[in-house]
């Protein structure tokens, strides 16, 4: 079963395994482990930030040719 994440929540969980590496409180028979969780993490980030910005750059296209039209109006 997939468990969904938002952006947000993995970017958290993300940073607490960075915290722990970087303070030495995770070992070495830990360390794979967390190193393949922040890999899985970083790659959720990414696919949501993409998503994301995808969504945005449609959204800005649809406003484009009615602000051309409306731009065009005005000069009129």
């Amino acid at each position: 079963m997939e468990q969904h994440y938002t952006y947000t929540d993995a970017f958290n969980e993300l940073q607490i395994i960075v915290r722990e590496i970087e303070n030495g409180t995770t070992n070495i028979d830990e360390l794979a482990g967390k190193i393949k969780r922040a890999s899985d993490l970083i790659q959720i980030c990414k696919a949501k930030l993409t998503a994301t910005e995808d969504e945005v750059n449609s959204l800005l296209q649809k406003l484009s040719p009615d602000q051309d039209t409306h731009d065009e109006e005005l000069l009129n």
